[in-house]
């Protein structure tokens, strides 16, 4: 059973948990949920990129899903791992490489695929455009090795159970992952918003996403979080796959990234976000305007 214990923005002060010293103050927001067997704490840094951070807390060890990307972060983040006062096991750098200098290659675990793809030109390319903006406010110091799993199958670590599996045939060779049986990790968490289209970006991402998100449906998890966005439940997968569904059918009947846009915002008035970049993205990569 899954209890919300508490949510803060740490901007003022620090926050007690329990019967521990006050958390250390953060700029960002820390998300706890209480599980059988096991705890979870999702960090959304508040940085340029929309990133999160997730630990899942066993109960004599924690295990890191995606370390910050920003030094800053990586400062406060770090220091709540040690407020935590539990050994890191292991990090998984599933979508996100970078932040994992300070750990060795027994705690760092890439999915199969990703040590390579990470070097490649695509992602290299993303990473050298992060130095390009940010300079030395992001680390992306090499790490000194790691683990490979693959991107299906079972590992426990902390005591709780991690299944992988592929994620988005159109994204990164990483993995979505059941965490315990009730949490699933995607690439972007699902929120009940437009699209980006740094998550669609043509036509095969639609397909390939509601692929991933019906799988997430069905695993009956009662908590999603990501490498980016606010933890969510399971009305915002439902919500995700319909309007993926909508997005479909509405392909083939409008002529124009604008009358895409403007259907998209008729059927979901005020819904957070723009249905313009997605509209164009698809368009433009379908060959239209």
């Amino acid at each position: 059973m899954k209890k919300m214990l508490w949510t803060a923005a740490f901007l003022m002060g620090g926050v007690s948990c329990g019967a521990q010293t006050p958390a250390p103050v953060m700029k960002g927001v820390m998300s706890v949920y209480d599980f059988d067997g096991f705890r979870l704490h999702v960090y959304q840094t508040g940085d340029a990129l929309g990133d999160a951070s997730t630990v899942i807390e066993g109960k004599e060890q924690l295990v890191v899903l995606e370390m910050p990307l920003f030094r800053e972060n990586l400062a406060e983040f770090t220091a709540y791992l040690r407020w935590l006062r539990k050994p890191v096991v292991k990090v998984i750098a599933d979508y996100h490489v970078g932040g994992l200098a300070d750990f060795g290659p027994e705690q760092v675990v890439l999915v199969d695929g990703m040590p390579a793809f990470s070097k490649g030109e695509t992602y290299g390319g993303m990473l050298e455009s992060f130095r390009q903006a940010f300079g030395d406010a992001i680390d992306l110091t090499p790490y000194g090795g790691h683990e490979t799993v693959p991107s299906e199958g079972r590992r426990v670590w902390a005591g709780v159970t991690f299944d992988f599996t592929k994620g988005p045939s159109t994204d990164f060779p990483a993995s979505g992952i059941v965490i315990g049986g009730k949490v699933c990790y995607m690439h972007f968490a699902p929120a009940e918003a437009h699209f980006s289209p740094l998550q669609i970006k043509g036509r095969a991402d639609v397909g390939a996403q509601l692929e991933a998100l019906k799988a997430a449906a069905a695993s009956d998890c009662e908590r999603f979080v990501g490498g980016h966005g606010a933890p969510a439940g399971p009305e915002a997968v439902a919500f995700q796959i319909a309007y993926l569904e909508r997005v479909e059918r509405l392909l083939g009947e409008c002529p124009d990234a604008v009358t895409l846009a403007s259907r998209l915002a008729e059927a979901y008035p005020g819904l957070p976000g723009d249905a313009k970049p997605l509209a164009e993205a698809l368009c433009k990569q379908g060959g239209w305007k």
